[in-house]
């Protein structure tokens, strides 16, 4: 039974985990450089509607998720070979929450404080000003959240391939 529930948990973290790198992929190779190409408003009001449709229970359930079944599914492979593969998936993917939660949050929070201010609508230089601030710092974090979560997807398809 504990063999089970430990090749569920290591498949469910692989799955949470592989939405997840598969939603960073795409902003990184379509949804960014597609809004690169938009005026100043535009890509100001297009990120604000991404950040609030993305709040929903399918992107919380593999946010999270993904952390979680990493987690559990260390419990039932202690000491074996898959533990190390699964241990480094969970600390790859605890980067890409740090990364998410000090720097791509609080950018999304900026951005939308300044979608909010009427201003932005009648000033152009309020909408390149707010994307100046928001642009290249939120892509760079989000490349980087990327690399990390594809590479933490990599280590539990290893240890589903190596457990015993």
């Amino acid at each position: 039974m504990t063999a089970v529930l430990g090749a569920a948990a290591l498949v469910g973290a692989l799955i949470a985990t592989g939405v997840m790198a598969g939603l960073y992929a795409a902003f990184a190779i379509a949804v960014m450089p597609g809004l690169a190409r938009i005026g100043d408003l535009a890509f100001a009001d297009a990120m604000h509607q991404i950040n609030r449709a993305i709040r929903n229970g399918w992107f919380a359930a593999a946010f999270a998720g993904a952390a979680v079944l990493t987690g559990l599914a260390a419990v039932p492979h202690a000491g074996g070979p898959a533990l190390p593969w699964i241990a480094a998936a969970f600390l790859l993917y605890g980067a890409t929450l740090v990364i998410t939660f000090g720097g791509n949050v609080p950018l999304n929070d900026a951005l939308d404080a300044a979608v909010a201010d009427p201003a932005i609508r009648t000033d152009p230089a309020r909408a390149a000003a707010a994307r100046a601030a928001f642009e290249a710092r939120w892509v760079r974090r989000h490349a980087w959240r990327t690399l990390l979560c594809l590479a933490a997807f990599a280590c539990l398809a290893i240890a589903l391939l190596v457990r015993g």
